[in-house]
């Protein structure tokens, strides 16, 4: 049985989103093995990250400067903004590199179930943000949910009132999938998207 130093990094590992109990025990043994090469490396890495991350002030990106690479980018189009639930909806566009504009972290979506209303979320630091700049489109790249288009349908309302576009993004069955695999929601959703060819 391990010690209880390694137990206790098996239990916080275990804790990390999709790491069960046996997962988080491989990593650490993993680390342990390789000690040099992975697991001390790690600790660096992972305290650079803990003393000089930021929320950047402008969009709430994650970065070691704020304004964060996004937001400071000269390349980018300052006139194009998306809106995304979470820096991880941020970073997931960024993967894809085909959007060239800008964000705007929400913080979350709206939830009636969960108490969530627009002024628990970064809604009034948006509008402001359209207000002040010249935006000629806003991209709601918010999830494909009941609580994600509530929360989509709430802000076109308001950002339409300002006289700027607002675009989604497409949204059904994904490339590759089979039909037979598909919920009814995504499949409503795709026969309401639908496009001529």
């Amino acid at each position: 049985m391990a010690g209880n130093d390694i137990e206790k990094l098996i239990r916080l590992m275990a804790k990390l989103p999709s790491l069960g109990g046996r997962s988080a025990r491989r990593i650490v043994l993993h680390l342990i093995k390789k000690k040099e090469a992975s697991l001390l490396p790690l600790i660096d890495a992972m305290q650079d990250v803990a003393n000089n991350i930021k929320t950047c002030d402008i969009c709430g990106n994650f970065d070691t400067t704020s304004p964060c690479s996004v937001c400071s980018s000269s390349a980018r189009d300052d006139k194009v903004l998306c809106v995304v639930q979470d820096v991880a909806d941020l970073w997931a566009m960024e993967r894809v590199s085909q959007f060239k504009g800008k964000y705007h972290v929400l913080g979350g979506i709206l939830s009636a179930l969960e108490g969530v209303a627009p002024e628990d979320l970064n809604v009034e630091n948006l509008i402001k943000r359209l207000s002040e700049n010249e935006i000629k489109e806003v991209v709601l790249a918010l999830p494909a949910t009941v609580d994600g288009q509530i929360t989509a349908h709430y802000l076109s309302s308001r950002i339409k009132d300002m006289g700027i576009k607002v675009t989604t993004l497409a949204q059904g069955i994904p490339m590759g999938a089979e039909l037979d695999y598909m919920d009814e929601g995504t499949l409503q959703l795709a026969l309401n998207s639908r496009k001529d060819i």
